[in-house]
């Protein structure tokens, strides 16, 4: 029955994915905890598996079209790595209510970001024919780094909604270019997060199998379905319900403290 209910969950996270090409991955953690009954040191690790393939299987096209700054992934991991490791070693420190509340605090700001207007696109790191300025880049994407890495150690989550606006608003890449280098960035944070979390943790690899292939086998089914999809209007509505979602985790968190 709880594998059952993983393939569920799974595929309609895998289904966000493939509608709206990121966020549905910032549910994996309460649907694995609230849904399958995992406990949260466990949820973490699984959800750090699903946001790896997934992002990994989001990556092929785009490595296809050439479509990513790998000088820019090098250094967003190369900041990033160290601290999903600080990340997990604080999550094994903090109480699960703790931890639970600052997952709260950052679906909202998730969900805040999928219904803001993306913005114009910075100037301080180009990728055109002028080159990188490597200089301002660095005092943006290192700090940036370290804090998603940090977050993914944290919470198991890939952090595309900071990755993004990073790389577009701040450092002025192209909005095809930033989706591509930001999921080869989640590919590593991932699997440095997880192995920041192996042997900490049991992870119940029926359940991970079931969950990380129904989804993506639901985001590969909703990618090549849902290219007519209203993008905008599913995207304001899973900020919604990535509302909905928060408000329970932190009611539920609260109790528990």
């Amino acid at each position: 029955m709880t594998v059952a209910i993983a393939l569920a969950l799974g595929a309609a996270i895998g289904v966000v994915l493939g509608l709206l090409g990121a966020g549905g991955s910032i549910l994996a953690v309460p649907a694995l905890v609230y849904g399958v009954g995992l406990g949260l040191q466990q949820a973490i690790p699984v959800s750090l598996i699903v946001v790896g393939v997934a992002a990994a299987v989001g990556a092929v096209p785009k490595l296809r079209a050439r479509q990513v700054e790998w000088r820019l992934s090098a250094v967003f991991s190369a900041a990033g790595i160290p601290a999903t490791f600080v990340g997990g070693a604080v999550g094994r420190l903090l109480p699960d209510a703790i931890l639970m509340i600052g997952f709260a605090v950052v679906m909202v700001i998730a969900g805040i970001r999928m219904l803001a207007d993306p913005g114009s696109g910075g100037a301080a790191c180009k990728t055109g024919d002028s080159g990188i300025n490597w200089r301002r880049c660095a005092a943006y994407s290192i700090p940036t780094g370290f804090a998603v890495g940090f977050l993914t150690g944290l919470f198991g989550i890939g952090g595309g909604f900071l990755i993004i606006p990073a790389l577009v608003v701040l450092l002025g890449v192209d909005m095809t270019i930033a989706v591509g280098t930001s999921l080869i960035i989640i590919v590593v944070n991932s699997a440095a997060g997880l192995i920041s979390h192996l042997g900490t943790a049991q992870i119940d690899w029926a359940i991970t199998a079931a969950f990380a292939g129904a989804a993506t086998i639901g985001s590969l089914f909703a990618g090549y379905l849902g290219t007519s999809a209203d993008t905008q209007r599913l995207q304001r509505w899973f900020a919604y319900l990535i509302f909905a979602v928060a408000a329970y985790v932190l009611f539920d968190a609260v109790l528990l403290t």
